[in-house]
């Protein structure tokens, strides 16, 4: 029996074995990071190493981040509570419900294109009118689709009509696969998630950009420079630091380029082998890993349970919903019907994965395809 085929990167990366062996050694950091003995200094030391190193690769000043554990605690600090918010049905789960408190619930969706990218309007007109809420949140990267947006520019024209309001930057997906820094997101916060890039998970980041208030969700002992209180997960921030200081040197090395070269072959097999079958965001910069396609009637989860069995991971959409059989909420903003988007499934490669994995995908789920053709006709 063939090796199973990992191909489900945006919902988590395997751990980097930088990131194992910075775990191992941080095991052994005996020190509260509070104390000011030595011991407590060397905890100390350990986490603000691992801040430079995230810092490094999201291009900020280490003392703008503030260590959480994960995405979906930074989302909810970054919002202020019983502000209101306009962002977009694309955006990840999290997101939505940070921005969507009991008495204070979204009044504006942003419009989305065809092609998954933000149009800067609310059911056709301008967002720079004067039509505003208190926050306003976009991501650098969909999930899903992998299609790219650019926040700067949004942010921008923003300013320029309300500059107090603030912008909420979703980047989790783009950190480590593209050149992305937090001054070309425009963001006042800006989110980062360690395991999508290799780190355990469990732990994350937030950016706050210098002058920006932010209401700390966990109060407390006033750790995190009074940001975020808790004693730190120091064998979580430790793997986080070094998987992150591994992606970067990926990232510089041209890794990605290579996956893309990869996506593109999967995506011509797909082409010629299923013409029928859409290939989501295609016409749109993407993530350089990220292919996502629909077969209109045939069931995204019905897929993912064929190439299961077939010995490949790969999704039906972002992996915090993937379990619930309903349409992807992200297609459907996107102007796709009910069926179309209950039939997409989403590959995403990574530095790990070869010709090989892709072609072996590539040809059984052709397979799968023809089989499905089969009992349609």
């Amino acid at each position: 029996m063939k090796e199973r085929v990992y191909l489900d990167y945006n919902a988590t990366a395997p751990l980097r074995a930088e990131a194992r062996e910075a775990m191992i050694a941080a095991m052994d950091v005996v020190g509260n990071p509070s104390s000011v003995h030595a011991e407590g200094r060397s905890a100390k030391g350990l986490i603000e190493r691992a801040r430079a190193q995230v810092a490094e690769l999201m291009g900020c000043d280490r003392n703008d981040l503030v260590f959480t554990s994960g995405a979906t605690e930074a989302a909810a600090m970054a919002f202020p509570e019983m502000s209101g918010s306009m962002m977009a049905d694309i955006e990840h789960d999290a997101v939505l419900a940070a921005g969507s408190w009991e008495d204070a619930v979204r009044e504006f969706k942003l419009d989305v294109g065809p092609d998954g990218r933000l149009l800067g309007t609310i059911n056709g007109a301008s967002i720079f009118d004067g039509m505003w809420d208190d926050v306003v949140a976009m991501q650098s990267a969909n999930s899903e689709t992998g299609v790219l947006q650019n926040t700067l520019s949004l942010a921008q024209e923003i300013w320029a009509t309300k500059r107090q309001a603030l912008i909420v930057v979703d980047a989790v997906q783009a950190w480590g696969k593209t050149a992305l820094t937090v001054d070309k997101t425009g963001g006042d916060f800006v989110l980062c998630s360690g395991h999508k890039f290799g780190s355990p998970k469990g732990v994350g980041a937030l950016y706050v950009k210098p002058g920006v208030e932010m209401r700390p969700v966990l109060k407390g002992g006033g750790q995190e420079m009074g940001r975020r209180s808790g004693t730190e997960n120091i064998i979580g921030i430790a793997g986080f630091g070094a998987a992150a200081e591994a992606a970067k040197r990926d990232l510089d090395a041209g890794i990605w380029d290579r996956v893309a070269e990869l996506r593109k072959i999967l995506e011509k097999a797909i082409e010629t082998e299923a013409p029928e079958t859409i290939l989501i965001g295609k016409g749109a910069d993407r993530l350089p890993n990220t292919c996502c396609f629909a077969t209109p009637g045939w069931k995204g989860e019905t897929q993912v349970m064929a190439m299961d069995l077939a010995g490949f991971a790969i999704s039906a959409g972002s992996a915090c919903s993937s379990g619930k059989v309903k349409a992807s909420k992200v297609l459907r903003a996107m102007g796709y019907d009910e069926v179309t988007a209950s039939s997409a499934v989403r590959v995403s490669l990574g530095p790990e994965t070869t010709e090989d994995h892709v072609l072996r995908f590539a040809d059984a789920w052709i397979k799968a395809h023809k089989r499905f053709q089969a009992k349609a006709a």
